[in-house]
């Protein structure tokens, strides 16, 4: 057979465009296939509600890619992307009291906990002393650990439930609101095993990295790694759906930037029907509800510390935090729910006119809801920032059906790439050895479906394009 390129990556994610860069640096022939208009998928930044307002469609703050080793061996600066950090990663309002914020130093966070000020720099402490090594092992797939105390240090308690955790770490409702508030990020009850895991690394890449945002939008990441590909000779088509690879040109391998429904669709003729029925099974998470706004100002909180955080967790206590997310894995939708909140315009003033702002939120939802969550979502800011509403100047909505739309890898909302059960935490999508390979030694998975799962880091695609080098690499032997 003749190929026209030595790799084709389907979808322009992260991931993607993560795999085609890795795979292009080994000097072999690269082509990416995009069905939408522009690069990015969930990475996008559009004026989404008035015009001067730039909107991050999808994420918006990017923890994992600060510590990513991915991110690490890209310059930034030669392609003009610069990471912005906030003077604190992350705030969490409570009712009747001062905030918690959640510090890059460790001691700093633990000053505001009262007296879990000492059970929380015990568990943190020697966490973020040894964060690399952790972060080189959990953001791939599972494997020998290369420090295996340091790992099962860290691995015993966090297959724990996080209720589990926060209740035999801390004492006070501070410290158990702030572990609540890390834990929800992995949209499931915190009372199933594993979302522990989700709050040690939330708190790790804080107190190591910061929780950083892209000046201009997060498509300016999209934007430079576009470049450093199309440096390496790389190619990209966009505005080209593929029904089938056999509408794909001719290459030794194929990188699917796409969930297990959309890899099964497309392959057809190239998987047997035992891995394909795998596929279907494959189960998704709880989706989001989102809502962007154009503001006349800044946010009106009431603990004005909370403005020196780009991300504001919205949930009271953990009780509350804790009773939203069951709700949700529950089928229903909370009447308090907790909320993720960014500002990214007080760090970054390109986003809005002068003396404007902007601020996108959402909250959970079960997924492929249709359930219009404006009204609570801006009850819990309003809660937290009396005189909120009366600062917007635009608003713009998205349910579950219109993330999907604006990208098919959040199918129903969900923006995690699957559920992160006990299971499908690295068995993802399907339990195999590397989990990113077929029983088509030509047919590679390096979406969210596959370790580490979701979160802006490109380590699904880095990883993936590891055992695509290997089969382009004997292919390369013949």
């Amino acid at each position: 057979m003749t190929y026209v390129h030595d790799a084709v990556v389907v979808g322009a994610g992260i991931n993607g465009l993560a795999a085609a860069i890795t795979v292009a640096q080994q000097g072999f022939s690269v082509q990416v296939v995009e069905a939408a208009d522009e690069l990015g998928g969930a990475c996008r930044t559009a004026e989404l509600t008035l015009p001067g307002y730039r909107h991050d469609v999808g994420a918006a703050v990017i923890p994992f890619g600060a510590v990513s080793p991915f991110f690490g061996e890209f310059d930034a600066a030669r392609y003009g992307l610069e990471f912005l950090h906030p003077l604190v990663p992350a705030a969490h309002p409570l009712d009747g009291e001062e905030a918690i914020l959640f510090e890059r130093s460790v001691t700093d966070t633990a000053a505001g906990l009262g007296d879990d000020a000492s059970a929380y720099r015990r568990l943190f402490t020697p966490l973020a002393a040894h964060a690399q090594p952790l972060f080189d092992q959990f953001l791939g797939p599972i494997r020998p650990p290369r420090h295996p105390l340091l790992v099962a240090g860290f691995g015993i308690p966090a297959l724990l439930p996080a209720a589990a955790l926060a209740r035999a770490s801390f004492r006070g409702n501070r410290a158990r609101a702030l572990f609540a508030g890390l834990a929800a990020h992995s949209t499931r009850s915190l009372s199933r095993p594993a979302t522990s895991s989700v709050a040690l690394m939330m708190a790790m890449t804080g107190h190591v990295a910061g929780w950083p945002i892209v000046r201009g939008g997060t498509a300016n990441l999209i934007t430079a790694l576009a470049a450093r590909l199309a440096d390496l000779g790389g190619t990209v088509e966009t505005g080209r759906s593929v029904a089938s690879l056999n509408e794909l040109p001719a290459a030794r391998v194929y990188l699917l930037d796409l969930m297990p429904r959309d890899v099964e669709r497309i392959c057809s003729d190239a998987l047997p029907s035992r891995y394909r029925r795998r596929l279907r099974r494959y189960r998704l998470g709880p989706g989001v509800f989102k809502l962007d706004w154009a503001l006349h100002g800044p946010i009106p909180w009431k603990d004005p510390r909370c403005a020196r955080a780009a991300t504001v967790h919205l949930g009271g206590g953990f009780d509350e935090i804790a009773a939203s997310e069951a709700a949700v894995a529950g089928g229903r939708h909370a009447d308090r729910p907790f909320v993720l909140l960014v500002q990214p315009s007080l760090f970054d003033p390109s986003r809005a006119p002068e003396g404007r702002h902007t601020a996108w939120a959402y909250c959970h939802v079960p997924n492929g809801s249709l359930v219009d969550m404006t009204a609570r979502i801006e009850a819990q800011v309003e809660r937290f920032a009396p005189g909120f509403r009366e600062v917007v100047a635009g608003r713009h909505a998205m349910d579950t059906s219109a993330l999907e739309a604006s990208d098919p890898n959040l199918a129903g909302g969900d923006i995690n790439g699957g559920m992160f059960s006990l299971t499908q935490f690295f068995l993802r999508p399907a339990p195999r050895i590397p989990p990113y390979t077929t029983p088509n030694p030509r047919v590679v998975i390096c979406s969210a479906a596959t370790p580490p799962g979701g979160g802006v880091h490109g380590m699904c695609g880095w990883w993936a394009a590891q055992s695509a080098l290997r089969t382009l690499r004997a292919s390369r032997a013949r």
